[in-house]
């Protein structure tokens, strides 16, 4: 049992109210569905007939949420070809532009504000739907005029800006493959991804500003071309003004090629399942595998998660910072342009130019869908809460996290100070290859520190041990999909057997998706962590979460990574990385008193071998703690591809505390 992941007293903190059940858009999905009551026994019996009839619950979710096609499709779903191969949609023809955008431009929500952005700097822009929809022309029909045609994957190297929204918009309108790139990535990681989808084209910046630094985008570009033979454009946005290089033989200017273009350019009819993103994980072992996404399947699979469990509505403002080059960053632009609601858009990070950046954007720009992960939630306890009661934050009606599972106290710090203990937390877990979620909480639902509602419906989402077998709470195990779900990407680009093997092999026909979880007595789940992050000490597996909770429990650390050691005895030694809160010391006393706690939790054979204190812990460019690379660093291991950390530094730090380490 998880006892610091589970709440200590395994309670309930909060109940939601019944008028803004009745109002939530899952309600109104129930009622349709034929499910008379509103409350988690509704919710279980949608989850029994969307896994009895998944062809019924699809076909619900896009007549539902509006889904619009040119042509209607024949059949939902088609196994005929295994589930791991199962297409959708089969006969019809739609287009992501024409559900995020072109309908908006038919109606009044022309007229609203579809972005409001922020630049580091402080400048500040306002882009209704006319003015994306009519910048979103001049690209497409400009790409169009360099000849880029269906199929043709085209990058997207650029910073949270307006034309970044329109940038996505713009590729899939005229049936071109979106391919969104990290806008910190380097030339090597860049033209890794550019040449596994073939791309003819990349958008990119002039450059852009992080913590007041300059960050030259384009010169990553110019020295990415020579390694990309297919690359045959390279458009550049006038961002910063700062001089560039120029090589007139692939280059344009962002502004000239869209000068005298059309306002109202037309959207390409694409086949439903024709791919629309090329969306790579990021690759913290091996290469990084390029998921497809389909214009059917992935805008349903948000209109799924983002409109039923996140409560998405068309009068919302929504703030969720991360960056288009990781899954948050399209599921922000076309989840919120889907729905009609408005996009709050922040160039550079959440702590810069000052620490309360994060809550002044939700008060100037009245906020009412946040969107966080556990991490950046650390960060603020580590700083004092970074000004926030200086802040009024009362415009929230709900909050939505992802990344790395909670630990109680970032949990219960997050609920009291920015949710006021009166709006949810919907804590949502799936990953890139899922195209959005498999487990999520809803507006329906009580809530526990840290946990998960239950599955997302029609996946036939379960727990299984190793050998396959199904379990029943409260239980440990494997998360598996058992049923085709219409977000699961189409494969990997160009490699088949990988994707098999990677998903689909371990259990014949079920989707294994890599993490650890939990679900208690009374059917809350708990992430726990990666599968191949799993400690096993003196036969016991433990989810590092597990352990994590108890060190930041003591309230004496701010961020921690626990791997595991090769241990003659144990099998496997405890070994604990981490960053400390401001004040406490880097000594022995600190030591103890860690390992004192987890001893506590855990027992004697989870005395920690190793405790090391560094500045920083190695993270992903999304903010997710990258425990292999701890673990390979230590040992003096090949940590793999880094092309998606954030933060290479860390690595020397935890070389050097090696060095000085006391064993315990």
């Amino acid at each position: 049992m998880a006892e610091a992941i589970v709440p200590r007293d395994n309670s309930i903190v909060w109940h939601p109210d019944p008028q803004v059940v009745a109002q939530s858009n899952i309600a109104r999905f129930l009622a349709a569905a034929g499910i008379p009551t509103a409350d988690p026994a509704g919710y279980q019996t949608l989850l029994q007939k969307a896994d009895a009839d998944p062809e019924w619950f699809w076909n619900l979710v896009i007549r539902e949420t509006g889904v619009q096609f040119f042509k209607p499709y024949a059949q939902i779903m088609d196994t005929s070809r295994g589930i791991a191969w199962t297409e959708w949609c089969v006969g019809g023809t739609t287009n992501a532009a024409l559900n995020c955008l072109d309908r908006h431009l038919q109606s009044a929500t022309r007229d609203k504000e579809a972005i409001v952005w922020e630049a580091e700097s402080g400048s500040v822009e306002r882009w209704t739907y006319k003015r994306l929809g009519e910048h979103t022309s001049r690209l497409a029909e400009g790409l169009r005029q360099l000849g880029c045609k269906p199929g043709d994957v085209i990058g997207i190297y650029l910073p949270m800006v307006p034309e970044a929204v329109a940038a996505m918009l713009a590729v899939v309108k005229i049936g071109c493959v979106v391919l969104p790139l990290y806008s910190g990535f380097g030339p090597q990681a860049i033209a890794t991804r550019l040449n596994d989808g073939g791309a003819v084209a990349v958008l990119a910046a002039d450059g852009t500003w992080r913590r007041g630094k300059y960050v030259p985008l384009k010169d990553m570009i110019d020295d990415t071309v020579p390694l990309v033979p297919t690359l045959r454009h390279v458009v550049v946005l006038r961002n910063s003004g700062e001089p560039v290089r120029w090589n007139p033989e692939v280059d344009h200017w962002w502004d000239a090629l869209c000068e005298g273009q059309s306002d109202a350019a037309p959207t390409t009819h694409m086949p439903a399942e024709a791919p629309m993103m090329l969306m790579f994980t990021s690759g913290t072992t091996g290469k990084p595998k390029g998921t497809v996404h389909s214009h059917c399947g992935f805008i349903s699979k948000l209109a799924l998660d983002m409109t039923l469990f996140m409560d998405l509505k068309p009068a919302d403002r929504m703030l969720w910072m991360s960056d288009m080059g990781w899954l948050a960053g399209p599921m922000l632009v076309y989840g919120a342009t889907f729905a009609g609601a408005t996009i709050v858009l922040a160039e550079g990070v959440f702590d810069y130019p000052d620490e309360g950046r994060f809550w002044r954007l939700i008060q100037d720009n009245q906020v009412t869908l946040l969107g966080i992960a556990p991490t950046i939630v650390r960060s603020f306890i580590q700083a004092g809460g970074a000004g926030i009661a200086d802040y009024d934050l009362n415009s929230l009606r709900l909050t939505f996290s992802t990344g790395e599972p909670w630990t109680h106290d970032a949990w219960m710090w997050m609920f009291t100070k920015v949710c006021g203990s009166r709006i949810p937390i919907i804590n949502y877990s799936g990953g890139t290859e899922i195209g959005g979620g498999i487990l999520t909480g809803t507006p329906l639902h009580p809530m526990k520190p840290g946990a998960l509602s239950g599955p997302v419906p029609g996946m036939g989402v379960a727990v299984m041990d190793d050998n396959g077998t199904a379990l029943t709470p409260p239980c440990t195990g494997e998360l598996v999909v058992r049923k085709p779900s219409i977000g699961i990407t189409r494969g990997l680009w160009n490699d088949p057997q990988r994707y098999l093997e990677s998903y689909w092999t371990r259990f014949p026909g079920i989707w294994v998706h890599g993490d650890r979880v939990q679900v208690d007595a009374d059917g809350f789940w708990y992430v726990l962590g990666r599968s191949d992050d799993t400690l096993k000490i003196a036969g016991k597996r433990t989810g590092p979460s597990e352990v994590e909770s108890l060190v930041t429990a003591t309230g004496l650390v701010a961020e921690v990574a626990a791997i595991g050691l090769p241990d003659s005895v144990k099998g496997s030694s405890l070994c604990i990385v981490a960053t400390l809160m401001p004040g406490v010391p880097a000594e022995d006393g600190t030591r103890r008193e860690i390992a004192q706690a987890v001893v506590a939790g855990h027992g004697r054979a989870y005395l920690p071998a190793v405790i090391l204190f560094v500045p920083d812990i190695p993270k992903t460019r999304n903010l997710k703690i990258m425990r292999r690379v701890v673990r390979a660093t230590y040992l003096d291991e090949s940590p793999g591809d880094l092309s998606s950390m954030v933060n290479p530094e860390s690595l020397d730090a935890i070389r050097q505390a090696r060095e000085r380490q006391i064993p315990h």
